[in-house]
């Protein structure tokens, strides 16, 4: 059987099912920067999405709310 670039071994892949994956904990100042560099404009709004995203903003929220918090008026 001929090898090609995109031949796995249905080894590789049975270790990568057994894989799991723990996000990391959210990053206040990641999601601080994201937001501040789209108040200066300099990233794109699907950007400045993932950024949030990636650092953790919806387990921020999600935390916020269980526990009651809300803004001071």
């Amino acid at each position: 059987m001929a090898s090609t670039p995109y031949a796995v071994r249905v080894g590789m892949i049975a270790s990568l099912t057994r894989m799991s994956f723990t996000p990391p904990p959210p990053d206040l100042r990641k999601l601080q920067a994201a937001w501040e560099e789209w108040e200066r404009g300099e990233q794109a709004p699907g950007k400045v999405l993932a950024n949030l995203k990636t650092a953790g903003l919806g387990v921020v929220l999600a935390q916020l709310v269980e526990s009651g918090w809300s803004p001071a008026a």
